[in-house]
């Protein structure tokens, strides 16, 4: 796979607690163009969320997915998880306005969400701002860098 394919592929993980969320969200990246990389879970079964952040984390900073998507019962979990790997940014939203920003000026490349914090609706704006988004850089990147 090419550089540019790597970059229109997102990848996708969740616990059992993100797995309906998650499911959903797939089809919206379908829809959207991009290539999915469903890092699971596959049911709703109780599994533990750092197993999954840290496989996504891999795919990205590995170069397999530009993007991803990490969706926990809050977020939170998956968020801290996937930010212990270097070169991931990993940004936990709850609006549209969020999922923006975390692009546009934090150059975020994981997308964090809480499937029992906010509903799939919002959830599916949150992924098409983020996608949409472009870093801004300018002044943004000094601060990016300094992040490590």
């Amino acid at each position: 796979m090419s550089e540019d394919q790597d970059k229109r592929v997102v990848a996708i993980a969740s616990d059992h607690a993100g797995y309906e969320m998650k499911t959903a969200l797939k089809e919206e990246i379908s829809s959207l163009g991009y290539g999915v990389l469903d890092l699971g879970t596959d049911s709703p079964d109780s599994v533990d969320y750092p197993d999954f952040a840290h496989a996504l984390a891999e795919a990205v900073t590995q170069g397999k997915a530009g993007q991803g998507v990490l969706v926990c019962g809050s977020g939170i979990g998956v968020s801290i998880t996937a930010n212990r790997h270097p070169g991931i940014r990993a940004a936990l939203c709850h609006n549209a306005e969020t999922a923006r920003l975390s692009r546009q000026h934090n150059n975020a490349n994981v997308l964090a969400m809480g499937e029992r914090i906010i509903g799939v609706d919002v959830a599916r704006e949150c992924l098409r701002a983020f996608l949409e988004t472009e870093f801004e850089g300018g002044r943004h990147a000094r601060r990016v860098a300094k992040m490590g």
